[in-house]
Formats: structure tokens, C-alpha cells, sequence
């Protein structure tokens, strides 16, 4: 996609409209106002609007007083806050954004009346996170300068918007978007019109696979929330971040995905959240979700296994690949180290193997065999998932004492999980980087934007494409398609776009 030069963007002199006065609005409306236009606020409640302009002033009150803002830029921008009482004190906008109900009928018919009243060369916007903004224009006269505007709460503080075209929606009213966006101090992504937009329909896997990890009792929500946050780099686990959003909010939003895939496998919600959801148990709000925050409430620890010795000596069994990091460290640690040909893995003193996660059991081995679980950075992370079957707990319980031991010996927490299929985060990842990449082959949005979208959208410590190519689309595909033996519904079978990044790698591997 090129690049938007910042000059289309809407002049500072012209008027922006926003139409519902919630967070989300008020949020649009004091970053529109920030930049220097005027501002109208509508609500269709009366009396919203006013209460909306004095959160609003209060908002600005608070940033002077932190000194983020001048006390005369101030005074300035709550002259231009103006609420309204109709729909016709906005006929002079050149933009208005829509953040009302989340119904299809009623954004149609907002739209349809602001159509007769706003001049032809306005911007139309909707915020919507989850209905199709094809739809939503399909109402109009002029579908064209219908675009979507999708803004992350809280719409002040955090830079990312999503400028989606729909069906009919112009070129020049997409890039227009854009550039306004930009000039407003934000970082616009482009992307079309499909279910979730970029964000809602990439981060699916990072919620979907972390229930499916507890749903088959691989390990609880709090030490699968730790691995996530001290192995994988997120900066909160799925089950924290769901008690966050809202229970009912997010699994809306996962079963809205779904429908709009028509029952797709890749997105299928989880029975224990809606079971949650059912129970009343809607997280921090409800005082109870994943978690409890009932008061005196103690949050539990994730599962940590006691101190072991670590071994004398390991032998490196050829190419650890994205784990190679690790010999540095065993070394570092004082642990000798032997270097032999092998098909990338550690054997333990005991006879044992300890392998990075591959999307195999380990009960489906003769041999003892011990998983780790994949980590953004092996050096940084504080925690190491393992975990094996029960034979080898039966016949060599000092398999994973040694594979314990080693990984502490490294400065790492240690949380032994169940035989899970791709563990944790290697499974996560996985689903991410074919996610993202599928999305870029469907014409979505470009890789750099789908990236830069995860990292700032919802705080990802890397874009699911970059975090793919850094771990090779060769091994994700090989990942997934091991997966997809073991769950053969189709959810976990790769997309052509990762099985043709795998191929290119591999014969990029071979020139």
C-alpha cells in the first residue's frame, strides 16, 4: 500500500463532528480536538453531549496540571468544543465520526440522516470494532466517502487507528483518512474490509490458544499467563488480559469473528469462556472472571518447581536453532558443554533428550523425552516451560530433575506442564505468524502494517510476520502441520501463505 501525503489531511480549520458521546467518543473527540479543530458533539440522549464537553474540559484540566499541556492551549481548544442538540448543528462538518450503538440498523439510519444534512464533500466515519463497514455504507446515496476509523481505547493515549475501505469506499477518502489520522498525531494502518479488521481478527490465536491449553488441562490460567509474559514477552497473559477487556466483551468479539467466517475452525470460540461468561463471571468488572478481585482476594502463583541440581555436563545434539542462544548460556553457567551431529537437541546426563517444542508428544516417543517451550529471547526470559509424559515421569524421573535444574541453573523459573502439543508459546506464535501472514496474501493490509498494528494495538513485543521470518516460516509450517495431525479439524492446518513463505525459505536455505 503507498504511502499518504500528509497535506490531504483535513485542515485544522474545519469542523469535526462526533456522534455518541461515550468513552470512545469523548476519547475521538478530545484527540480531534487536541489537534486544533473545532469540535461538535451530538448524542442522541439529550443532555449527553453537555456532560461529554465537561469530561472533556476536565480531561484538559488534568493535562495542564501535569504540565502536558499549556494552560492558554487549553482555553483555546474548550472554545472550540461545541455540543449540539440536532443533527443539523453538524451540516457544516468536514468529518463526522459515528461511536453509538454497535447495531447495524442504527448506525444505517444515523448515516442515511447525516447524509441529507452534511455537505457532499464531508468525510463519513464509523468507530465500529466488529460490524462491516461495507454494510454500514450499503445505507447511502454516496458509499464512497464512507471509510472506517477504528480507534483503541483510550483514544487520547494510544497511537493506533485502523483506516478500513470498505466495498465502495473511494480511494481519496481512504487516503484522506489516513493523512487526517496522521496529522493527528497517530499511527494509521490501512486495511480492508474484512471480519475484525487487522487486530481483532490476527490476535484470535493469542486468547484461543491459551484456552485451549487449560481446556485439555495442560496446565492453569496462572502459570500459563506467567509463560506467555516471562517466556514469550507479552506484556500480560490471555487469561489477565480477557479479566481486563471484559469476559463478555472479548468473547463477543471472538464469536462475531467466527460468525463473519461462517463457523471457520480457525476461529472457533472457547467453551470455557462462554461458560464464563454464562456464570456472570465477567472479570474485574464483575469482581470475578479467570481470577477473583474480590477484596482480600490472593491471586494464584503459577506453578514453579522447586530447586534441582543441574547436570555437570550436556551434550548439544547439532543445531539448537532459534534455542541455539542457550549454549552460550549453559557455558556461561559453568556447565561443559560437548558438540556433536545430531537433529537438534540436548541429552541430558541421565539419557534423557531435551528438545525446543515441535508440535510432537512426548508420550509418542520410546525414549525419554523433555519439551521446552519456545521464548522470544532464551537470554532475557525468566521463565522456561517443560514438560513430558508420564512414562518418563514413571521410568526416568531424573529426566526432568536435570532438565529443571539445567534451566535454573540459567536464572530461570521452571513451570512443568502437561504433554500439550506446541506447548505455550510456540504454538501462539505459530498461529500468529500464519494468521498475519494469510491475512497479507488476502489482500488485508500490507505485512508492515499487520506488524506494526499487533505491536501498538495490543502491546505484542514483536509483529507476528517479523517474529515468523525470525524463526523461519520452514519451521512454523512444520509446527502447525504437526498440530494439525494431532487436532485434525482443520484449525491448525497452515494457510498457503505460510506453506509458500516455508517453501521460498527453503529454497532460499538450499541456493
Amino acid at each position: 500500500m503507498t504511502a499518504i501525503d500528509s497535506t490531504t489531511a483535513i485542515d485544522v480549520s474545519r469542523t469535526v463532528a462526533v456522534v455518541g458521546t461515550g468513552t470512545m467518543g469523548q476519547g475521538i473527540a478530545q484527540v480531534a480536538l487536541v489537534a486544533g479543530h473545532p469540535v461538535r458533539l451530538h448524542d442522541a440522549v439529550p443532555g449527553r453531549a453537555e456532560e461529554a464537553a465537561a469530561a472533556i474540559a476536565a480531561r484538559l484540566d488534568r493535562l495542564v496540571d501535569k504540565g502536558r499541556m499549556a494552560a492558554s492551549d487549553r482555553d483555546a481548544a474548550r472554545g472550540r468544543l461545541i455540543p449540539t442538540g440536532t443533527l443539523a448543528e453538524l451540516a457544516d462538518a468536514a468529518l463526522v465520526v459515528e461511536a453509538v450503538l454497535e447495531q447495524l440498523t442504527v448506525k444505517q439510519q444515523l448515516f442515511t440522516e447525516l447524509e441529507k444534512i452534511v455537505a457532499d464533500d464531508c468525510l463519513l466515519a464509523t468507530n465500529t470494532s466488529s460490524l462491516s463497514v461495507t454494510a454500514v455504507a450499503s445505507a447511502l446515496q454516496s458509499p464512497g466517502r464512507f471509510v472506517g476509523l477504528h480507534f483503541f481505547n483510550p483514544a487520547p493515549l494510544l497511537p493506533l487507528v485502523e483506516v478500513v475501505s470498505g466495498h465502495a469506499t473511494d480511494d481519496e477518502a481512504a487516503g484522506r483518512a489516513y493523512a487526517t489520522a496522521l496529522a493527528w498525531g497517530k499511527t494509521p494502518v490501512r486495511c480492508a474490509d474484512t471480519p475484525g479488521f487487522i487486530v481483532n481478527r490476527i490476535a484470535r490465536p493469542f486468547y484461543a490458544e491459551a484456552f485451549a491449553v487449560h481446556e485439555e488441562r495442560g496446565a492453569d490460567p496462572a502459570t500459563i499467563d506467567a509463560v506467555l509474559r516471562e517466556s514469550g514477552g507479552f506484556r500480560m497473559g490471555a487469561f489477565e488480559l480477557t479479566d481486563l477487556i471484559g469476559q463478555d466483551v472479548n468473547e463477543a468479539v471472538t464469536r462475531s469473528v467466527w460468525e463473519s467466517f461462517f463457523h471457520s475452525t480457525k476461529f472457533t470460540p472457547s467453551l470455557a469462556q462462554r461458560r464464563l461468561v454464562e456464570s456472570g463471571r465477567h472479570g474485574r468488572k464483575s469482581g470475578h472472571g479467570w481470577f477473583s478481585y474480590e477484596e482480600g482476594a490472593e491471586r494464584p502463583l503459577p506453578r514453579t518447581q522447586p530447586p534441582a541440581a543441574a547436570p555437570e555436563a550436556v551434550v548439544v545434539q547439532g543445531d539448537l536453532g532459534p534455542a541455539e542462544p542457550l549454549v552460550g548460556l549453559i557455558e556461561r553457567a559453568g556447565i561443559a558443554v560437548v558438540r556433536e551431529e545430531g537433529d537438534g537437541s540436548i541429552a541430558l546426563p541421565g539419557g534423557a533428550e531435551l528438545g525446543l517444542v515441535d508440535g510432537e508428544t512426548a508420550f509418542e516417543f520410546d525414549d525419554g523425552v523433555v519439551y521446552f517451550d519456545l521464548a522470544l529471547d532464551y537470554e532475557k526470559a525468566t521463565r522456561i516451560a517443560l514438560s513430558t509424559s508420564d512414562s518418563t515421569l514413571r521410568t526416568m524421573p531424573g529426566a526432568v530433575e536435570e532438565a529443571v535444574g539445567l534451566f535454573q541453573a540459567l536464572g530461570k523459573d521452571v513451570s512443568l506442564i502437561g504433554d500439550v502439543p506446541g506447548m505455550i508459546v510456540a504454538r501462539t506464535v505459530a498461529m500468529l505468524a500464519d494468521f498475519a501472514a494469510d491475512a497479507v496474501d488476502r489482500g488485508v493490509a500490507s505485512g508492515q502494517d499487520i506488524d506494526t498494528a499487533m505491536r501498538l494495538g495490543v502491546n505484542y513485543p514483536a509483529g507476528p510476520l517479523e517474529w515468523g521470518e525470525k524463526l523461519g516460516f520452514g519451521r512454523v509450517c512444520a509446527l502447525l502441520e504437526a498440530l494439525h495431525e494431532r487436532y485434525p479439524t482443520g484449525r491448525y492446518a497452515p494457510s498457503l501463505a505460510t506453506a509458500r513463505r516455508a517453501r521460498a525459505n527453503d529454497e532460499e536455505g538450499s541456493r
